[in-house]
């Protein structure tokens, strides 16, 4: 393969350098081009013997079984003739398996190496037991000591809070009710004169501002049956 360089980087064992070479080439591990992913291995162990660099045996029992997979490729499939008849498999099948095997347990120890160097970044040491130098009298235990110290703690605390003053104008509501009916097509429901916040300032402001308007001619309220929604009519104008 004319054109091609190799980096030398050091491998674990010769399914590492081959699961390096098929992530470079971005290759599907499921459909390896065989005959090119074994040019790559016996270029890498070529270039190791040129500098000297002692193969293991396992790499180049690695390189045997990629060279016999090639050849296998090269020799015709049978066809079954009859349905009790097996295809011949796959010959990179069984390297498949052992490559998606390796790159679980790869994964794996990629997590567990990752977890060790978190883990190494703290520091604990076992339980220590202090001596009780004060006791606490007899018949007070802790859990009543903290229920003592709680109610203590609480009784301190202010049982008022200081809420601000909302002011909300009986102008601007009549305003709000005249636009929501406008909006509504003339009619609303009572409750849906609360537009602000709800408060009971609003609602008083609320209830006079519909006088008003009930005085000024403005709307009527209609209410169907006892107990029913009231409703806020506009009057023609």
């Amino acid at each position: 393969m004319s054109g091609y360089k190799i980096k030398l980087e050091v491998f674990e064992g010769p399914m590492a350098l081959l699961m390096h070479l098929i992530e470079k080439n971005q290759l599907d591990i499921y459909d390896i081009p065989i005959a090119d992913i074994t040019e790559q291995y016996l270029n890498y162990l070529k270039a190791l013997k040129e500098f000297n660099v002692e193969i293991a045996s396992e790499f180049l029992v690695m390189a045997a079984t990629l060279v016999q997979i090639k050849s296998r490729m090269l020799l015709p499939r049978t066809i079954p003739v009859q349905e009790t008849e097996e295809y011949d498999l796959d010959p990179r099948q069984e390297l498949v398996d052992r490559l998606i095997e390796y790159r679980k347990f790869k994964q794996l120890s990629d997590l567990l190496s990752s977890m060790a160097e978190q883990r190494a970044q703290f520091v604990t040491r076992a339980p220590q037991q202090f001596a009780n130098k004060f006791l606490l009298p007899e018949g007070l235990s802790i859990d009543k000591l903290l229920l003592a110290f709680a109610a203590v703690w609480e009784s301190t605390i202010d049982d008022y809070a200081l809420v601000a003053r909302e002011e909300i104008s009986i102008q601007d509501k009549i305003q709000d009710i005249l636009h929501l009916l406008y909006k509504h097509k003339g009619r609303i429901e009572f409750s849906a004169i609360l537009t602000r916040s709800g408060t009971r300032s609003e609602v008083v402001a609320a209830f006079l501002a519909l006088l008003e308007l009930i005085k000024m001619s403005r709307v009527f309220i209609q209410q169907d049956k006892s107990f029913s929604p009231i409703y806020i009519m506009l009057r023609g104008e």
